[in-house]
């Protein structure tokens, strides 16, 4: 606040004050996104996402193997159809056998690209399963690594007192549901994942 000078003006009012700076936008979660998993206040914190500890069923570190099964389909499936449409161009231009050289072209290609899903290996993955049947998955390069995590859940679930923070990343696959930017759920009776 300003006082009058000497002469009797009254001074100019002061300013108005400079609003504070809007905090940076999120940003949008990249493909090989990194989480905090951590143990806080009695609650499992994977990213965003909190669970109590009391509510964990099942903590589980192990090697997700990928669908064979379902990426074999999928190939026979892409593979049938290229057949299909190949034989019905090569019936429509009578036999000639230059008209079918894209789609084999096609076939070649498709078929490469499915055959990477269905040898692709196994990827180290740390589940965690709730009460509510939902399960929250997580990977990071190693499975001792994620043994290591999965023991100091273990010992928070048991030691109210206990806490921890470990950087994870988030897991993405072809065969589960992915219901949000955080995690990836699978499973569960009447399921709708988290609302973030």
């Amino acid at each position: 606040m300003s006082f009058p000078d000497d002469s009797g003006t009254p001074p100019p009012p002061d300013p108005p004050p400079v609003p504070p700076v809007p905090p940076d936008p999120p940003q949008t979660p990249a493909e090989d996104e990194t989480l905090v998993l951590g143990v806080r206040g009695r609650m499992l914190w994977i990213g965003e996402a909190a669970i109590p500890l009391r509510n964990i069923t099942l903590v589980n570190p192990h090697i997700a193997k990928p669908d064979r099964w379902s990426a074999a389909g999928r190939l026979l499936m892409w593979l049938l159809g290229i057949v299909v449409i190949t034989a019905l161009e090569l019936g429509s231009s009578g036999g000639d056998l230059r008209a079918g050289g894209s789609l084999f072209v096609l076939l070649v290609a498709l078929a490469c690209l499915l055959c990477k899903d269905l040898f692709a290996r196994g990827k180290p993955v740390l589940a965690v399963e709730t009460a509510g049947g939902a399960q929250l998955v997580v990977t990071l390069p190693s499975l001792d690594e994620l043994q290591r995590i999965a023991g100091q859940i273990v010992h928070a679930i048991n030691h109210p007192e206990a806490e921890f923070t470990e950087i994870v990343h988030q897991y993405h696959s072809n065969n589960t549901n992915n219901y949000g930017p955080v995690v990836n759920m699978s499973g569960g009776r009447g399921n709708t994942g988290f609302k973030l």
